[in-house]
């Protein structure tokens, strides 16, 4: 579980960090402290210590292993805890450890079961944790998600174990709807708003949005316009900022959230709906406070003059990422309905929008910035809760369009900032671990790429060798293997740049409605233009801040994730015993993990399900050797399958190979 990341000896008596707890009763301490290297914990130091509790070791050293004894709990990271409720026979209830990391199972007493019953999911106050003396963990019940079985409780259940808060408290709520109801947006408002000096009437130029077909939370519209040198390029971004004040209940719970959390057919948005999809959403044809980036970009796709500043506008239309391919593909009359003059207005946008993005994107692979194909994975959803269908959602060029055009805005705002020399929140993502990219070259020379990848223009050499296995089957788990080595994105106000985009300056700007990072970008952009009632924030709330909403984002990450393998274990669990080609995907000494050719899904291959044989997993060629029989398993290998078993609950999948060495 240690790190093996590039740290130096650790020096200090006591060490401070977050703890994971292994299954076997261990753990290891990742100290705050940069420089330190990851720290074990042995079992009979582990005893009462729950997976990311804050805790301080006394640094000992034995062989080549720093070891943490003297143990001392700084703080509990979990005060909840979702699980399956199994009623004992004198009434009381018990939550199993699962996961291994809490040390123990959780008890509710009788009086606290609140009438859950057996089967039933539940959320639990902890009102007891484990302790060396002997003290179980302990809880009372809360509130009673419902039947596990049942799979509208999915999204609850899921939100629970991820404690995403899933209602706004009534101040947030109360807050909101006087916002909407003071702001309504009509031309009497608008010349009281308007100044050419601090807010500009936009409504003149031709704004559109693309967006999803299910989308309903618009805060970004573009305007592209061509000019003699290239092209002159408006981002208009929601202007939030101008409703959610600083301190206010819905910026407190904003901040909280950190972000908005999407599921099929579902969102948990950051903001209430009042603002997300009314008052701050770009909707066509109805005025809109708006925060612009005006840009002229050269054909060359360098970024000449950029200006921001406070807007109105008013959006032409609201385009499909579907409708803007048709256009693209030069086949418009597909699009939606609108009168021809409007359609031609419009068409103009979409593809001067999208010479402009094919500019943007030569550059930027050009200068360096990783190409990685990762096609995102759709779960169709019926109204029972049952999943319908798992399909590989298809990126369109359209997709792209937006990307390019939310990228030159981003690193335009980023540069603008770095320019003022105070403290700013930067979207940064750190170089790989060399033993990352040293893995990474193990997997492509396991598919016939020889070639060093270490050394030079590292982006440039992976995107290379990525494009050597395009369209084939082994292309795709290249392109995700990849992606697992590289660093998590993050936020923070040290600007180290961007490893996987290339940019040296890059930020989030472009969705206030559902990244609270963004927001708070817009508040130091305004006080930097001269806005008034906006502040610069310290450097050292920055790094808390940035943490915490790095925090959130990956919290949504895993609960989406998780959603998705319980709605892919429900679908697969109409098709057990069936029989599917697949291509395995990972392999660990486990087993194997096989990727469906006809579903976008994959499920693991225990290896005591391999028969008799005994096999042993080789770290340097990642492969399954079976020593009796020369049997080898490999990352690629097509394979044939048969649906052996689902867990609902957790999301797993359990396959066996059809024809299995015995």
């Amino acid at each position: 579980m240690s790190k093996k990341r590039e740290r130096g000896k650790s020096g200090k008596d006591r060490v401070e960090g977050l703890v994971k707890r292994h299954a076997d009763g261990f753990g290891f301490l990742i100290p705050d402290e940069a420089g330190i290297e990851d720290i074990y914990v042995p079992a009979h130091n582990m005893i009462g210590i729950m997976t990311n509790d804050r805790i301080s070791v006394k640094v000992k050293r034995k062989g080549h292993r720093f070891w943490g004894d003297e143990v001392a709990i700084v703080s509990r990271q979990k005060s909840h805890i979702v699980g399956h409720f199994r009623k004992q026979p004198d009434g009381s209830g018990r939550i199993g450890d699962e996961s291994k990391a809490w040390g123990g199972d959780l008890f509710i007493a009788r009086d606290h079961v609140k009438g859950a019953r057996d089967g039933d999911w539940v959320s639990v106050q902890i009102t007891r944790y484990p302790g060396k003396e002997g003290a179980r963990l302990e809880g009372e019940v809360i509130s009673v998600i419902g039947d596990v079985g049942d799979p509208l409780n999915d999204i609850k259940r899921v939100l629970s174990s991820s404690a995403i808060p899933q209602h706004f408290v009534k101040e947030t709520l109360a807050e909101s709807a006087e916002i909407a109801k003071r702001s309504e947006i009509s031309s009497q408002s608008l010349s009281k708003l308007m100044d050419p000096k601090w807010r500009r009437d936009l409504r003149g130029l031709c704004f559109i949005t693309i967006d999803g077909t299910t989308a309903k939370d618009f805060d970004d519209a573009i305007c592209v316009k061509l000019e003699e040198k290239g092209f002159r390029l408006w981002v208009a971004i929601a202007d939030v900022s101008h409703y959610v004040k600083e301190g206010s209940a819905l910026d407190r719970e904003a901040s909280d959230r950190g972000n908005s959390t999407y599921f099929p057919n579902f969102v948990v948005p950051m903001l209430p709906e009042e603002l997300s999809n009314d008052l701050c959403s770009l909707r066509p044809n109805e005025p809109r406070l708006v925060m612009a980036a005006e840009m002229t970009i050269g054909f060359d796709g360098v970024v000449g003059k950029s200006q921001f500043y406070e807007g109105v506008i008013e959006s032409r239309s609201r385009v499909t990422y579907g409708e803007a391919q048709e256009v693209i593909d030069q086949n418009p009359e597909r699009g939606a309905e609108r009168g021809a003059e409007k359609r031609s207005e419009v068409q103009e946008v979409i593809l001067l929008a999208s010479d402009l993005a094919k500019v943007l994107m030569a550059k930027r692979f050009r200068e360096g910035s990783l190409e990685l194909e990762i096609p995102e994975t759709e779960v169709i959803v019926g109204e029972d809760g049952h999943p319908v269908d798992i399909i590989r959602s298809e990126r369109l060029f359209s997709h792209k369009l937006i990307e390019e055009l939310m990228l030159v805005a981003n690193v335009s705002v980023a540069r603008f900032l770095s320019e003022k020399e105070s403290p700013s929140l930067y979207r940064i993502h750190e170089a790989p671990f060399m033993e990352s990219i040293s893995m990474l070259e193990r997997f492509l020379h396991n598919f016939g790429f020889t070639r060093q990848i270490r050394g030079g223009k590292l982006q440039t050499k992976i995107t290379k060798a990525l494009q050597r296995f395009e369209g084939k089957p082994e292309g795709k788990i290249l392109n995700i293997l990849a992606l697992r080595s590289m660093t998590q994105a993050k936020y923070s106000p040290n600007n180290i740049g961007h490893f996987g985009l290339g940019f040296s300056h890059y930020t989030h700007f472009t969705s206030p409605i559902r990244r609270y990072a963004d927001l708070v970008v817009h508040r130091l952009l305004k006080h930097h233009l001269g806005y008034r009632g906006y502040r610069l924030i310290a450097e050292g709330s920055l790094y808390s801040l940035g943490t915490n909403l790095s925090a959130c984002e990956q919290r949504s990450v895993k609960a989406e994730r998780q959603l998705q393998s319980i709605k892919k274990a429900r679908f697969m669990s109409r098709h057990l015993g069936e029989e599917f080609e697949g291509i395995i995907s990972s392999v660990a000494k486990f087993g194997i993990f096989v990727l469906l050719r006809q579903f976008d899904l994959d499920g693991l291959v225990k290896v005591e399900s391999l028969g008799k044989e005994r096999f042993e997993f080789d770290e340097e060629s990642l492969t399954l050797n079976g020593k009796r029989s020369g049997v080898i398993f490999q990352m690629g290998d097509e394979v044939r399958v048969q649906v052996a078993a689902t867990n609902t609950e957790l999301g797993q999948i359990d396959f066996v190979l059809v024809s299995p060495n015995s």
